[in-house]
């Protein structure tokens, strides 16, 4: 009885200890930086120059990202004998000084503050982050040496996941008469949040296929295992998953730790098992596509490449990438439109291959220079970072593929007039789309790298999905056909 009362007083006392430990207090927003920003666009902002977006949940209405950039301008100097002026300067200095004195009241707000002087050569980027990563973009607050900056970044009180990011920055104009700034009031998804899912996603494996319309109805079955014996060993049954033809494409993705290895095979609509597969290395962060066709398929040339770099090393030997048959061949890989091409090329007469040659070399010249532009991307993210030259790349980047795409036309038009079968397109449209697989490939690089992209590069990351698609539309025409 005497040991049963002593374990009640012990959890009674822990009972009450636990309840009189100090709860979190609710996040509060940072009033009085808010008030001076707004103070600021009140009096100075030129309101036809903001930037103004907000994105709402279509179900709850909380908001999940919103940006408001703000340009402001005002006096900074004065004629000595004019009064007004006089005063209006001196109001204006009175604003902006309030601005240190307040963001420094709430600094204990914030879980990140910044303070830089005219003067230090170093520039801030803040990166915006959503659920949506198309709608990510970076936002170059300071760019100049002689700008100040106060900046401070709190949880949103709503809704902890997001970060509320308040800044201005100014600078006096060359003839020292102005100020000219900028004012930023952002909620986006907090980094901490974001890279938490990035780095999820840097550990996706993913299958993308798409499938000619007289299969549109065949499933496929995925397999996995450490090793390609324990592949070998796994029965028919011993699937993973069984994933649909949905609008002749399919898609599978998992999580992974490791590299490993993989196997993707068709069920037919009747239900039976395809008599030959595709093995090949399941890597993290990796993407597989495929383009199935009746009998053979398509799949990107440069996945060995990559998925060898990334894992040290293919878990299947000799090749990354191995389609195996149980019967004689009946869904090889073949490339039967090489052939077509290659002999309507030799029916060529000299004139017709010079006309041929030159407008090759045209579109060599250009795909060149587009390598050379994101070579330059890269250069750019290893050293100063700038995204104003960056910004500039990525539009002679869409220029250039804009420019390709009526050299490309034009190649059509001499098909067409010059009688090419129409199988014979195939493989032009098969190169059309390894250069645009290329640059997703780079894009991609350069979004793991940057975090986020601007919006000239989602301009050209879009322009380039969409005529990766085109030309892959085409080429299941010219061979459904």
């Amino acid at each position: 009885m005497k040991r049963i009362i002593i374990m009640l007083l012990i959890a009674c006392s822990a009972i009450t200890t636990v309840s009189a430990e100090p709860t979190a207090a609710p996040q509060k927003k940072p009033e009085s930086v808010i008030a001076t920003l707004n103070a600021i666009i009140n009096k100075f902002g030129n309101n036809s120059g903001q930037t103004y977006s907000v994105n709402r949940n279509p179900n709850t209405g909380i908001i999940e990202s919103s940006i408001k950039i703000v340009p402001f301008r005002c006096l900074a100097i004065h004629d000595k004998n004019d009064f007004t002026q006089r005063n209006i300067a001196l109001q204006n200095d009175q604003l902006l000084s309030s601005v240190s004195r307040n963001f420094q009241k709430d600094e204990p707000l914030s879980y990140q503050f910044q303070h830089i002087q005219p003067g230090s050569k170093q520039y801030f980027l803040l990166n915006v982050y959503t659920n949506n990563e198309d709608d990510n973009t970076a936002l170059h607050i300071r760019t100049h040496d002689d700008q100040e900056m106060w900046m401070m970044c709190c949880k949103n009180p709503e809704n902890p996941q997001l970060r509320d990011a308040y800044a201005v920055t100014w600078k006096l104009t060359d003839d020292k008469r102005y100020i000219e700034g900028t004012v930023y009031m952002i909620t986006s998804l907090r980094p901490d949040v974001y890279e938490k899912n990035f780095e999820s996603n840097k550990r996706m494996f993913k299958i993308v296929g798409r499938v000619d319309e007289n299969i549109k109805d065949s499933l496929y079955n995925i397999y996995i295992a450490e090793s390609r014996e324990a592949l070998y060993n796994l029965q028919d049954h011993e699937y993973v998953a069984c994933v649909p033809v949905v609008n002749k494409r399919f898609e599978w993705q998992t999580e992974l730790t490791k590299p490993c290895v993989g196997r993707l095979r068709c069920i037919f609509p009747d239900g039976s098992l395809c008599s030959a597969w595709i093995d090949l290395d399941f890597v993290p962060g990796e993407t597989y596509n495929i383009t199935v066709h009746n009998g053979y398929y398509d799949e990107d040339k440069d996945y060995e490449r990559r998925v060898g770099r990334q894992s040290g090393k293919s878990l299947i030997k000799p090749n990354a990438v191995k389609v195996v048959d149980d019967v004689p061949a009946k869904y090889q890989k073949a490339k039967p439109v090489e052939d077509e091409f290659d002999k309507w090329r030799k029916s060529l007469n000299s004139q017709e291959e010079l006309q041929f040659q030159i407008k090759g070399e045209r579109i060599e010249l250009d795909m060149k220079k587009l390598g050379e532009r994101y070579e330059f991307i890269k250069a750019i993210l290893d050293g100063s970072n700038s995204g104003y030259q960056m910004d500039v790349t990525f539009q002679e980047i869409l220029k250039l593929n804009q420019d390709l795409e009526s050299k490309w036309q034009d190649f059509f038009k001499f098909f067409k007039t010059k009688n090419m079968p129409k199988m014979g397109y195939a493989k032009a449209y098969k190169e059309i789309i390894e250069v645009y697989t290329g640059q997703l490939r780079e894009l991609n690089d350069y979004y793991k790298k940057h975090g986020a992209m601007s919006k000239a590069a989602r301009k050209v990351n879009t322009y380039v999905l969409k005529q990766n698609e085109k030309y892959m539309d085409e080429m299941e025409k010219c061979i459904s056909e």
